[in-house]
């Protein structure tokens, strides 16, 4: 395994990622996730439907597919404007901090994140498959970390959950790599959510 993508990978990439919980903080609040069954749960789901999404794209704009074509389809299949609005400040965190460290080519526009990921992933050497499995492990390392504060989890208990997905993870992300036509799975209670959350005026995440 790439040293680069552990790098990439690592939740303490100054990449913004620590501050949003990836639609659980408003699953907590609306009762759906009260202990680490329900997160395991959730990861799953999540990891499904928005991780193989994730996956795909990043993959894809690693592979150097057209920018333009990939942000227009990924703004088709995120329905929620909060959640296309959170899409982008997390590109946009993570292009800065590629920046600092590979060459990145002038995007004409912010990016979606996963659109960014796979552009910062070929910047920094990866291939397409790889930058794949980051996509699909943040898809649960984020709201897995988020568990821990607002729900109080065992962290052992909770990164022994992660570590059970991981092959998930890996399934996910070669599903993802090898797809001829990019998938659109929906999670329509992470839209619903993330609109609500949108709301609130006392938050721990950002979405």
């Amino acid at each position: 395994m790439s040293t680069t993508l552990l790098l990439l990978a690592d939740g303490r990439f100054p990449a913004g990622g620590h501050a949003h919980s990836g639609g659980l903080e408003a699953a907590v609040t609306a009762g759906r996730v009260r202990d680490l069954d329900d997160l395991d749960a959730f990861l799953r789901g999540r990891l499904a439907t928005v991780g193989l999404v994730s996956a795909a794209f990043a993959a894809a704009a690693c592979a150097g597919g057209d920018i333009h074509t990939l942000e227009a389809g990924l703004d088709a299949r995120t329905l929620s404007p909060a959640l296309r609005k959170a899409s982008r400040a997390q590109g946009r965190a993570l292009l800065r901090a590629g920046r600092t460290l590979w060459t990145l080519p002038t995007a004409e526009r912010e990016l979606h994140h996963p659109v960014a990921l796979g552009v910062v992933a070929a910047a920094a050497g990866l291939t397409p498959a790889e930058a794949a499995l980051t996509a699909a492990y943040g898809t649960v390392t984020g709201p897995a970390s988020a568990a821990v504060r607002l729900l109080g989890l065992d962290p052992y208990a909770t990164h022994a959950l992660v570590a059970r997905l991981a092959p998930d993870c890996d399934a996910v992300a070669a599903r993802a790599a090898t797809v001829d036509d990019l998938p659109a799975c929906s999670a329509p209670l992470l839209d619903i959510g993330a609109e609500t959350h949108a709301t609130w005026e006392v938050r721990l995440f950002a979405s």
